[in-house]
């Protein structure tokens, strides 16, 4: 009877294990992350074999030296790897966009564009921020934020003078975390110079994408 018991139990408990793969929440198999300790051992390994190499060759002081730089490396990549760090850096999440606000975007908007490049000027508003930004080739950008991409009712569109009084016309874009409508996407090819950044395209950059390779052909 105990044995019955003790087959059926463990028959059971592989059915609910195939079940958490099935739905991803089981969590990696060994030949799964296999690969990646592999290549950890070997990294360990190839540091080891340089580090003795080194103190043959030198003394004491190359493998100090190479414990320094391993742990100010470590020390960094955590660091960069704080929340707060990271985006102050120009990265986020999706689930952090999503809880931002107007103002917190438009913060968000400008950390991505200094990331890559940018000297950037926030206009704060209460509901309606935005920012004019400058590459280093002197290219324009007015960044707006909105649903649509027709400028709405109660808003005037943003003006080439804030840039300066030689500034050629800039470029518009307009950011929404939605998706754009059909007639948006028409209304912003006869403007000529409106580039649209949807959620998708937002999520990639904010991932590490740079703002150049979204817009190849516009910016």
């Amino acid at each position: 009877m105990a044995r019955r018991s003790r087959t059926f139990g463990g028959s059971q408990r592989r059915h609910d294990v195939r079940l958490l793969r099935a739905e991803g929440r089981y969590g990696p198999r060994f030949r799964d992350v296999l690969p990646a300790l592999v290549a950890v051992v070997l990294v360990v390994c190839a540091l080891v074999a340089a580090l003795a190499v080194g103190y043959r060759a030198a003394g004491i002081g190359v493998p100090l030296a190479g414990v320094v730089l391993v742990a100010i490396a470590a020390t960094l990549t955590v660091r960069h790897q704080r929340p707060g760090v990271r985006r102050r850096l120009g990265y986020y999440t999706p689930d952090e966009l999503l809880e931002l606000d107007t103002q917190g975007l438009a913060l968000a908007v400008a950390r991505m564009l200094r990331r890559d490049g940018w000297r950037v000027r926030l206009l704060p508003a209460p509901d309606r921020p935005r920012l004019c930004a400058r590459d280093r080739g002197g290219r324009r950008l007015d960044v707006v934020f909105r649903p649509v991409a027709e400028p709405l009712p109660d808003e005037d569109p943003p003006h080439p003078h804030r840039h300066g009084a030689d500034a050629a016309s800039p470029v518009q874009l307009v950011v929404h975390r939605g998706t754009f409508r059909a007639r948006d996407v028409r209304w912003a090819r006869r403007q000529g110079n409106t580039c649209l950044l949807d959620g998708s395209a937002l999520r990639r950059w904010a991932q590490g994408t740079r703002f150049g390779e979204l817009f190849p052909l516009g910016l």
